[in-house]
């Protein structure tokens, strides 16, 4: 008998943890070769799980939010970051670069439809790539969302979420000088990118630790060190991106493109006090995707680990698997 969906774990809201069937990098080019990862059922529904950051790299832990028993789950790390090589490297890294691979990743793997499972810049990624793509996306699991907006680079990086947080603030904008402080993506792109590789760690600590104090609701700032093992690639890449405008034309794009995938199902899972991607993006994406369902998480904030960020997630999936069992 198939394993029914929803018989899990023996840790809350997630599946027992499990190790890949399939493990290989492969070369998408331009110099890049990327580390790319399958688990659960060879013959399940296929998911592709698009990882934060820009930089962040996926982790076991994003292996159970899937019933093993009908997903066929498949991670990769992004261009510079996690086992990808070259780490660290911005060039050629662009959100169109990582659309083209996802698709590469699609094809090599001979899949034909697939769900697309994001958190917050790997919401933005779910989103681009299923307009540019909407014929191979099923359903969008979303949590966290980031439109790619200046509203929102601005709220996070220009002292909004620092009039919440102004101890913590005040320690990442002290390390630029103060007629540099009206830019702070900027004035920390120019030393992330010094050719001082201890500048470089300074900086990429102090970047990777301002978003890690905020992330969890609990955390009470914990974390404004920043690791050192992932920051420098965390904070170069999420910079670059950010410096960029996440090279999107317009930063109402995807919001103008929404037409693209109205007819992809999906849900959208938000804290509501997420203080790196605020509420207000997941409503107005929610608002303009009809067949898009909301669900506000009410004391959580932006970590995927929360649990009742897990929990909604995890009910999200299991939704899908059970539609598939009873062959919707």
């Amino acid at each position: 008998m198939d394993k029914v969906p929803g018989q899990r774990r023996a840790v809350a809201h997630l599946y027992p943890p499990i190790e890949p069937f399939d493990q290989r990098m492969m070369d998408v080019g331009d110099g890049h070769r990327i580390y790319v990862e399958q688990c659960g059922n060879p013959d399940g529904l296929p998911v592709i799980v698009l990882h934060g950051g820009p930089g962040g790299g996926c982790s076991p832990a994003m292996r159970r939010y899937f019933d093993p028993a009908v997903y066929r789950v498949i991670l990769f790390d992004q261009r510079g970051c996690g086992r990808s090589r070259p780490h660290a490297s911005v060039e050629a890294n662009t959100t169109w670069h990582l659309v083209a691979d996802i698709e590469q990743i699609r094809q090599e793997l001979s899949i034909d439809t697939w769900v697309a499972f994001g958190g917050s810049w790997g919401a933005t990624l779910a989103l681009v790539y299923a307009q540019e793509h909407p014929d191979r996306v099923r359903e969008l699991i979303l949590r966290g969302v980031f439109l790619a907006t200046q509203a929102e680079l601005d709220w996070f990086y220009e002292g909004g979420a620092g009039k919440f947080w102004p101890e913590l603030w005040d320690r990442f904008a002290n390390l630029v000088p103060e007629e540099e402080r009206h830019a702070m993506i900027a004035a920390y792109h120019k030393r992330l990118f010094s050719d001082d590789r201890l500048v470089q760690t300074r900086y990429a600590r102090a970047w990777a630790g301002w978003e890690n104090a905020l992330a969890s609701i609990d955390s009470n700032g914990a974390g404004m060190d920043g690791p050192g093992d992932y920051a420098r690639a965390f904070a170069r890449l999420e910079c670059h991106y950010f410096h960029n405008g996440a090279f999107l034309d317009d930063n109402t794009r995807i919001l103008n493109r929404m037409d693209r995938i109205a007819h992809i199902p999906g849900v959208i899972v938000q804290g509501r006090f997420d203080m790196i991607c605020p509420p207000a993006s997941a409503h107005r994406l929610s608002q303009a995707w009809p067949v898009g369902r909301l669900v506000m998480v009410p004391k959580a904030g932006h970590a995927l680990s929360e649990p009742g960020i897990s929990a909604e997630l995890v009910r999200a999936t299991d939704r899908i698997a059970q539609r598939r069992q009873a062959g919707g």
